[in-house]
């Protein structure tokens, strides 16, 4: 009885303890925030540098960078579905967490402080008081006791992934630039896995053309079947909107995947091509990897080239001569990566 009058609570106060809920919905609301704060941040700084306008990356960008924390938890708040009030007071887990435990931290916190907000919500007379209490009390107690350990598991693994990648560059090319590319397109937030990672060097580069791969291949091969406008929408957008279709014959993920396996040593290896850990994740959504490779390696004409080369040109030749021989065997057919209207 106890333990059904706990899971009625639960599912009053919309709290549902899940992978689906903590490693899917939360995890890509958290990019959203990141987005709206450290990311675009970095393109305005790249932006500026490049066009010589300071008030870009000395005003800007460090404002942006400093609201990361708060920016994430209110994403992760607002994607819980959290009252107005855990919403708001999340600003403050978002920014203990970030500065105790970095992202990784501000994601514990702010999950922890939105779902103990929402479970005292509308609970009491006094809820202006006792709901951004439970909030704050509970999200920074969360981002003291765990967020540091948890920033410095993400972040060794970053490193271990870094310092493999560069011992081993051909077999670590294809698994980091397969695994990213595949996670970019799964429901799961690649952007905020590397910048949890710290992912940068020569793995970010191979998870850069691993997740255009992706969101370039799909775009390509599904040209015949979404147009212009399924083009942009995955070639810039996201190459998540083919998860449908995946489910329904997964065979058409093949193409852009093997893109990523064939694409990925050259990255590592004749290229040389790095990225920060804002960019190793985004592919070419918003053009957010582009813009951090520039930020790691330049602008030089060189540099543009292998961008164009390896991020948009080879991926969309590769996964286009893989997906046209797959649809002459009939193992892609007509109709298979069309998107909803």
């Amino acid at each position: 009885m106890e333990k059904k009058n706990k899971e009625n609570i639960l599912k009053r106060k919309n709290i549902e303890i899940s992978l689906q809920r903590y490693g899917i919905q939360a995890l890509g609301a958290m990019a959203q925030g990141l987005f709206a704060s450290l990311i675009i941040g970095l393109i305005l700084k790249v932006i500026g540098e490049n066009l010589n306008i300071p008030f870009l990356y000395e005003t800007v960008y460090p404002l942006a960078r400093e609201m990361t924390g708060p920016a994430i938890a209110v994403a992760i708040a607002f994607g819980l579905q959290a009252p107005p009030l855990v919403v708001f007071a999340s600003t403050i887990t978002g920014l203990a967490g970030n500065q105790l435990g970095g992202p990784a931290g501000a994601f514990v916190a702010a999950v922890i402080g939105a779902e103990f907000g929402k479970l005292v919500s509308k609970e009491t007379k006094v809820d202006i008081l006792v709901t951004p209490a439970t909030t704050i009390i509970t999200g920074v107690l969360a981002g003291v006791a765990v967020g540091p350990g948890i920033a410095a598991i993400m972040t060794g693994l970053g490193k271990w992934i870094m310092w493999a990648t560069e011992l081993h560059p051909i077999p670590m090319g294809i698994l980091v630039s397969v695994i990213m590319g595949m996670i970019l397109t799964l429901p799961i937030s690649s952007a905020a896995l590397a910048i949890m990672l710290q992912l940068g060097g020569l793995a970010a580069g191979a998870a850069t053309v691993g997740c255009s791969a992706q969101m370039i291949g799909f775009a390509v091969a599904s040209y015949r079947e979404n147009g212009w406008g399924g083009l942009v929408s995955q070639g810039l957008g996201t190459s998540m909107l083919q998860v449908p279709n995946i489910v329904r014959n997964p065979l058409i993920w093949i193409p852009p995947t093997l893109a990523s396996a064939v694409l990925g040593p050259f990255a590592t290896t004749l290229f040389k091509m790095q990225n920060n850990p804002i960019g190793a994740g985004m592919g070419t959504s918003g053009l957010v990897g582009q813009f951090g490779t520039v930020a790691v390696m330049g602008s030089s004409v060189s540099v543009l080239t292998k961008i164009v080369f390896l991020h948009i040109l080879a991926p969309a030749v590769v996964t286009l001569i893989i997906s046209e021989f797959m649809r002459k065997r009939n193992w892609i057919k007509a109709g298979d990566m069309k998107l909803p209207d």
